[in-house]
């Protein structure tokens, strides 16, 4: 166990973010999370603080949201069954209102700024906030179940208490485009994205010549990687590109969207990675953040849409990466059990996966798409920061 203190960001009210029972985006998954996180011990380890969101200002969330959007949220949370003028994304669809969805909405960006809040001000050197990471809101609209965008709050929080460089990583197996939209001429954030090619899947953005606006060129990073793609491609590309590009960037801290529907068995995309691939992916976000960040490392979830088999495991395993704590191989009899009665569904006995078999056709594809991601970046992005 390490000696450096981690914080865990959870209330209970953070379920309230429910778009209904037949949607993708289901509560249980984060639910069954601090569940099994607390099943094996973590939040109550020494060097664990749990702690709940707190209130966030409205004009915190307006600092990136338009104000007629935010208003039209508040309208369709009081009435679900108004839909604004000009739809600002509000269902149906993807992301359809919901009573309530203003105040819960408003709830994620607390909880992800008061894990940003910690770190920023020494109080813990690593936080998580699972319920966070809505990486598709915009300025202007709700997208891909994300209303508003507390990576973004996050992030700005940071900025306005002093730091000058900010690295945002997004692992989900879709493209970060609200985060990357909000700050895309702004050179105080680099944001860099791993996902499945838009050709591919939501939301269709995110090549690897997207590199950011006019006033911040190359502070905008793509790695768009193709259906099929296994852990072993997965990370030699974020050993390539990322790795390099954050330490020359030299960021303040380090923000992680860590959606895990990567996973081979995710039901909404197509890559081909497993619980045991996300012990290696933890582990090098972990030293990336002491190595370029100076420790400080924001974690937050995102995707991921197996709601009991991957989600509960992947954000155990970070929260003990991020606590310097060894889990057990297998998962809790009596979490196993509540999960099963709770979702019908079997929940699996061991933390790690076993090993992928990728078919060759869709081995050889996913490297070559991976080599030419990379050479591209390294072409274009490179010389931009000195590399």
């Amino acid at each position: 166990m390490s000696d450096e203190r981690v914080g865990l960001v959870w209330d209970d009210d953070l379920a309230g973010y429910d778009f209904g029972a037949d949607h993708p985006l289901s509560p249980i998954r984060v639910e069954l999370t601090i569940d099994l996180m607390r099943a094996i011990g973590l939040p109550n380890l020494p060097n664990v603080v749990e702690t709940k969101p707190g209130e966030l200002d409205v004009d915190l969330v307006l600092r990136r949201h338009r104000a007629d959007f935010v208003e039209a949220v508040r309208r369709s949370s009081a009435d679900p069954s108004i839909i604004p003028d000009w739809n600002f994304g509000l269902g149906p669809g993807d992301t359809p209102a919901f009573a309530g969805m203003h105040e819960a909405s408003m709830k994620v960006c607390a909880a992800s700024r008061e894990a940003a809040r910690m770190v920023w001000s020494g109080e813990v050197a690593h936080a998580f906030n699972p319920a966070g990471g809505l990486h598709h809101a915009m300025p202007d609209r709700a997208a891909g179940f994300c209303i508003y965008n507390d990576p973004a709050i996050a992030i700005d929080h940071m900025l306005e208490h002093g730091a000058e460089r900010i690295a945002y990583v997004d692992v989900d197996v879709h493209h970060g485009d609200g985060v990357e939209v909000m700050f895309a001429d702004d050179p105080r954030v680099m944001t860099i994205s791993l996902h499945e090619s838009g050709r591919f899947l939501f939301p269709g953005t995110g090549n690897a010549d997207d590199i950011g606006g006019p006033l911040a060129q190359g502070f905008a990073i793509n790695v768009p990687l193709a259906p099929g793609t296994s852990g072993a491609v997965w990370l030699d590309a974020f050993d390539r590109i990322v790795e390099p590009l954050v330490r020359a960037f030299g960021p303040d801290a380090l923000v992680t969207q860590l959606g895990c529907d990567t996973h081979v068995t995710d039901p909404l995309a197509h890559l081909s990675l497993t619980t045991s691939d996300y012990a290696d992916v933890y582990a090098r976000l972990h030293r990336l953040a002491h190595e370029a960040a100076d420790g400080k490392w924001v974690a937050l979830g995102g995707g991921g849409y197996q709601w009991v088999h991957v989600v509960p495991r992947a954000w155990t395993m970070a929260l003990g990466e991020m606590a310097g704590a060894s889990l057990p191989i297998d998962t809790p009899m009596h979490w196993r059990e509540d999960a099963q009665e709770r979702t019908r569904q079997r929940a699996p006995d061991a933390f790690l996966d076993a090993a992928v078999d990728i078919p060759e056709h869709l081995d050889m594809r996913a490297r070559e798409m991976a080599r030419r991601a990379a050479a591209e970046l390294r072409h274009t992005v490179f010389p931009l920061h000195g590399l």
